[in-house]
């Protein structure tokens, strides 16, 4: 998507959850928590105006444009089993998605920067798309710049990280694996992602 300039407080209070983890945003969220606007308090939303939210929820937490979300949905949609899932679990793999899961970063926008500056490669070979979709056994790695090292080391010091089964992270040598496919309880996004399917499918 086009990258947010906006106040990112006010999309997590909008949206009711921590969308954006940048410290600004967290401590505001923790100030005020009700959404932004006079006269929000008390306004039943439609089903129309829920699967909105909802869908917002998915394009500004990974970072996706209306075209590129749309084009998840129609690559899973023909497929056997929980549309719902399967897009998600499509997110869930993108690379600067799980350069933030493995720790290398504290949000998705600053790894979505890393990203397109060249500082990661995928099996030694440089990615500057931070769409890129990653399979089993794929090995993401820091660029060889002492400077670069250093940043990300630091970094990685400040990080939460919620432990995931699929991807295994090695700080010493700076190495993230990916094990396997994410499964439904690794999706780290809190959703109503049936809301969206239905949404999409009129």
């Amino acid at each position: 998507m086009a990258r947010n300039t906006g106040p990112k407080a006010r999309i997590n209070r909008r949206l009711g959850t921590m969308i954006y983890e940048s410290s600004g945003a967290v401590r505001a969220m923790e100030r005020r928590d009700n959404p932004p606007g006079m006269h929000t308090r008390g306004r039943r939303p439609s089903n129309y105006g829920t699967a909105l939210k909802e869908k917002q929820k998915i394009k500004h937490y990974y970072g996706l444009g209306e075209r590129q979300l749309r084009r998840y949905f129609n690559s899973v949609a023909p497929k056997k089993g929980n549309t719902g899932e399967m897009l998600l679990i499509l997110c869930e793999r993108r690379l600067d998605n799980v350069i933030r899961r493995a720790g290398f970063t504290k949000t998705r926008p600053q790894a979505r920067q890393g990203i397109t500056h060249g500082h990661f490669a995928v099996n030694g070979v440089k990615v500057t798309s931070p769409s890129y979709s990653l399979r089993p056994g794929d090995v993401i790695t820091i660029k060889s710049k002492e400077k670069l090292q250093h940043l990300y080391q630091r970094t990685m010091t400040e990080v939460e990280t919620q432990p995931t089964d699929w991807i295994a992270f090695d700080s010493e040598t700076l190495r993230a694996t990916v094990q396997g496919l994410p499964d439904p309880t690794d999706i780290s996004l809190p959703i109503d992602v049936n809301m969206v399917i239905e949404f999409m499918s009129r």
